[in-house]
């Protein structure tokens, strides 16, 4: 099941954009002069949320179509956000005791959700807690958020109850249950932090089987044993299995990682790191994110996640999806294509949503980056145009000058001093 279920067209919106119910935008719109990662130079024509048509640069008439000039971005399909703490984000320079009233945590929640479709991702997978002292109160803010998003990103909520063995845990199983009612479209929680793992991790998936929903489990994955038996409860779940940020890994035995990576595969779990930094739900937090190259080796599909956004878990957090891209390729040595698809195609399929590519019949779902190669994106994509559902519904411009001078005419240093294209 999705994390977010497909809106259907919004043919008689007030505002004619499909703001009024979240649908897809209606008026046709073409991004001319953009490059892909093959290349080419192209005009894309989006209508009804999708990709209408790709071709040649200026083959596509602009009438009555509205035209955005591309030239010098390049278009991708659009980050997903796959392990987010909406509730908690935003916090760190927070006097005194962190507030859970749901107010607040519906402003930070749509805060962080707006932060990160800024920078690229239109859906986002905000992991809550459950529990003592606040209940129920901050998933039902995030649902809230949610809801008031729609149209501008998908945000969808897991629930994350502490405990749910032995007679501490009866409540908590109840309030799990509850949440599912209320709208939680993910059920997980951390099974390490609860007295007996394995039952957590059962009743969990078992939860999840029953409802046909996804599960995603925190955990830190460095007891192989209790690993082995995670992958094969996991297994049999037929919304799927998530796990992250899985650092433990990293710190075991090259073999006994390498058969939890098999393990792994073989239960057909994806692993979300977290190449910028641990979230708060998951202790002992590693100085080192999973071990992407030993899991990709295996068959592990590979998302990629940002965690604590400005929390306590870390306060410099700052939820961009190409940043945690460009650490995979530094410094987790994988190219940056794949690297690129850690934070776009692999989170999208662990989190059910359609694949996107910039081919006719995707989804519109579009990031467009200034810069001619995707290495050139993670380096230095500080420009950013988003597209969700066939409309553009954020920009960042970032420009660059430098002095006049002798020197900087002879070299031709670049500018990005370029009016942006205005929709």
């Amino acid at each position: 099941m999705p994390d977010s279920q497909p809106q259907p067209p919004a043919h008689n919106s007030p505002r004619g954009d499909g703001s009024s119910d979240g649908g897809p935008e209606q008026t046709t719109l073409v991004l001319s002069g953009a490059r892909l990662t093959d290349g080419r130079n192209v005009d894309v024509q989006l209508s009804g949320g999708r990709i209408e048509a790709v071709g040649t640069a200026g083959s596509l008439p602009a009438h009555p179509a509205t035209r955005i000039d591309l030239t010098g971005y390049l278009l991708l399909p659009a980050p997903a956000e796959p392990h987010a703490h909406a509730d908690t984000a935003l916090t760190a320079d927070a006097e005194g005791p962190v507030s859970h009233e749901p107010e607040e945590v519906q402003r930070r929640a749509t805060e962080a959700a707006l932060l990160q479709l800024g920078h690229g991702a239109t859906a986002m997978r905000a992991h809550v807690g459950l529990g003592e002292p606040h209940g129920l109160g901050p998933l039902a803010a995030v649902l809230q958020a949610r809801r008031s998003l729609r149209g501008l990103t998908d945000l969808t909520a897991a629930a994350m109850p502490r405990l749910l063995t032995g007679l501490a845990g009866a409540n908590g199983l109840a309030m799990l249950r509850d949440a599912v009612k209320m709208g939680a479209a993910v059920v997980g929680g951390c099974p390490d932090l609860d007295p007996d793992p394995s039952g957590f991790t059962e009743a969990v998936l078992d939860l999840a089987a029953e409802h046909g929903l996804p599960a995603d489990l925190h955990t830190d994955a460095d007891d192989p044993a209790r690993l082995a038996r995670l992958a094969s409860q996991a297994g049999g779940l037929r919304a799927g299995v998530t796990l992250g940020p899985c650092a433990g890994l990293a710190r075991l035995p090259l073999e006994a990682a390498r058969r939890a990576a098999d393990q792994l595969a073989a239960a057909g779990v994806t692993v979300t790191c977290l190449p910028q930094g641990g979230c708060g739900a998951q202790q002992p937090r590693s100085p080192r994110p999973a071990p992407v190259r030993l899991l990709r080796a295996a068959g592990v599909r590979i998302a990629a996640g940002s965690g604590a956004l400005r929390d306590a878990a870390n306060p410099v957090g700052r939820g961009d999806p190409l940043e945690a891209a460009y650490l995979l390729a530094s410094q987790g040595g994988l190219r940056p294509l794949d690297a690129y698809g850690a934070v776009s195609a692999a989170p999208r399929a662990a989190m059910g949503l359609p694949e996107v590519r910039v081919e006719a019949g995707f989804p519109a779902e579009l990031l467009a980056v200034r810069g001619e190669s995707v290495a050139g994106a993670l380096s230095l994509g500080y420009s950013r145009i988003v597209v969700h559902r066939g409309r553009i519904v954020a920009r960042t411009s970032a420009v660059r000058e430098y002095c006049d001078s002798a020197v900087a005419v002879a070299l031709d240093l670049p500018r990005q001093s370029r009016p942006e294209p205005e929709p």
